[in-house]
């Protein structure tokens, strides 16, 4: 399921903006601020965000830079301004569309899914997982974080890959083993532990700050 964040000080906007979206099937999560939104995602995964520009605390155009950071996920802005130069400003500082308010609610849906259509387009054709400012390059198996290179061995790649798919679910040591190794494996399921082990090693040392590998005690691991 598409999962869009919607960031906007005004209630009856983000209500709005909540029944438009659920009727289209999205699961909607909202935030009133810059700073609720931010840490949202940090530990959250959303496919979009519609972010307002005018807001308290921390307007739009500082959430996106600091959303920026961590993610390269769609944003939608509003606005009250709707000028060329307004529009080119914000597309320049990492929107990826710009609504002026007020808007009509058939432009916003399809404005969001025409969005999604074209990033989801972009991550098959390139065949890409990402988690955060993490990507993982399924076809020339690679991982980067913030566009730099994170060596791991094929195993630490493989166990990265099949959790990222698995994202959400716990897998147990037994399942990544045959997963990984296949059936006719002889060793010990605790040989998994070192693997992980190595791979969060690798990506501390590169930057990454929240280890996107869980540790499901008695069980095994997942990526929330």
């Amino acid at each position: 399921m598409i999962k869009i964040l919607v960031v906007d000080d005004e209630f009856e906007m983000r209500q709005l903006l909540l029944l438009y979206l659920e009727q289209e099937g999205f699961i909607v999560e909202e935030a009133e601020n810059g700073k609720e939104a931010y840490k949202k995602i940090d530990k959250h995964e959303y496919q979009l965000m519609i972010l307002d520009v005018m807001m308290p605390l921390m307007d739009g155009w500082q959430t996106l830079e600091q959303v920026r950071k961590l993610s390269d996920l769609p944003v939608i802005m509003l606005t009250a301004k709707g000028t060329v130069k307004d529009k080119v400003a914000g597309l320049s500082k990492g929107a990826d569309d710009y609504l002026v308010k007020p808007f009509d609610a058939e432009e916003l849906v399809a404005r969001v899914h025409a969005l999604l259509r074209r990033t989801h387009l972009n991550e098959e054709k390139e065949n890409l997982l990402k988690y955060n400012a993490l990507t993982v390059d399924l076809n020339a198996r690679n991982v980067f974080f913030d566009d730099k290179k994170i060596s791991l061995t094929q195993t630490e790649f493989d166990l990265l890959k099949i959790l990222l798919e698995n994202r959400g679910n716990v897998l147990s040591r037994e399942q990544l083993v045959e997963l990984i190794w296949g059936i006719e494996f002889t060793g010990e399921d605790r040989t998994v532990d070192s693997h992980i082990k190595n791979l969060r090693d690798k990506l501390k040392a590169a930057g990454v700050k929240e280890q996107p590998v869980k540790t499901v005690w008695g069980i095994g691991y997942k990526v929330e």
